[in-house]
Order: structure tokens, then sequence, then C-alpha cells
């Protein structure tokens, strides 16, 4: 997905430091054998452990089901990321994305 190499571009031009020590990749489906939810993810993240940096993945196919166009999921992704970088960073999501492209959608 080209949106997500644009979403990381836009991230690093608002927040530089951001995903220093951050990889992350894209998978087509989270693992949910076993787990019965209602929702499925469309990103985990994973903190940095002894020598292996933080991990955030982002999953193909539950966010294309969710996005009704393309616009719809260039945004879905770049908000996904947005969180998911504060999330694992403690960077405000206003600093990560101070347009407010990762808001709702008009």
């Amino acid at each position: 997905m080209q949106c997500v190499g644009d979403s990381l571009a836009k991230i690093t031009e608002a927040c530089p430091e951001a995903l220093e020590g951050v990889e992350v990749g894209l998978e087509d489906a989270p693992d949910v054998t076993g787990q019965w939810s209602s929702r499925v993810p469309l990103a985990a993240a994973q903190e940095s452990v002894a020598g292996r940096p933080a991990r955030i993945v982002i999953y193909r196919r539950p966010i294309e089901h969710r996005a009704n166009s393309r616009r719809a999921l260039r945004r879905l992704v770049h908000s996904t990321l947005v969180e998911q970088v504060s999330a694992l960073t403690g960077i405000t999501v206003d600093r990560l994305d101070p347009t407010g492209e990762s808001g709702p959608d008009d």
C-alpha cells in the first residue's frame, strides 16, 4: 500500500524523531485464532525490548474492508499510523499530524 509510505513521510515531516527506532510493516490480516472479537484490529504495536526495535504492523485487509473509497483508505491508514505512533512514543497526535489529516472524513 503506497498510502502507508505516504503517511510515514507525513509523520516524519511533522516530527522527524517520531519514527526513530520504530519498524513499520504491512501484513494481510492479523492472526485472530482463538480470539472471539467483534472487531478485527487495523494495526498492532509492540514496544521495543532487549535489542528489538518497537514495531507497528498495519493489517491491509481489515483497513481496505472498512474504507469505502481511496480517499477514505488514505485517511484511515494515516489516522491508524498516527494513533499507533502516538501510543508507542507518547508524542501527541496534534504534533504528529498538525494539519489534522487523521481526523474524521468529511
